[in-house]
């Protein structure tokens, strides 16, 4: 069976919807202030490499864990509202790729799976 990364279209497909996604998060006032002074090319560079890591692709993420990446986001309140904001961007995102449901809720099953490391439970 093939890796939801190949399924998706590869590192085209992912790098397009890791762009996609961030205008749709930036534009999104329920979580844009956490992206404030953020180099987003860095920070869509760094989210690209995990994302295809993630979803099987080839292992290029030399990131810190989602813990600590996430821990100076925790101490500005970032919570359960916040990760469900950004689960609906990215299935946005996908559906308008024209990834199927099924997919995208694979993917949406992966990002949840880091929910609870994110806001460092």
């Amino acid at each position: 069976m093939s890796t939801v990364f190949e399924q998706l279209g590869g590192e085209a497909a992912v790098d397009g919807a890791v762009d996609i996604f961030y205008r749709h998060v930036l534009s999104d006032d329920r979580v844009n202030s956490f992206f404030e002074g953020v180099d987003m090319d860095k920070q869509a560079a760094k989210q690209k490499a995990f994302l295809t890591m993630a979803f099987g692709g080839p292992h290029n993420y030399t990131g810190k864990d989602m813990r600590d990446g996430h821990a100076h986001l925790v101490a500005q309140g970032l919570n359960d509202s916040h990760v469900d904001a950004i689960k609906e961007n990215l299935g946005k995102t996908l559906l308008e790729m024209g990834v199927g449901q099924e997919l995208v809720d694979q993917v949406l099953e992966i990002a949840e799976s880091t929910r609870e490391d994110v806001l460092g439970r």
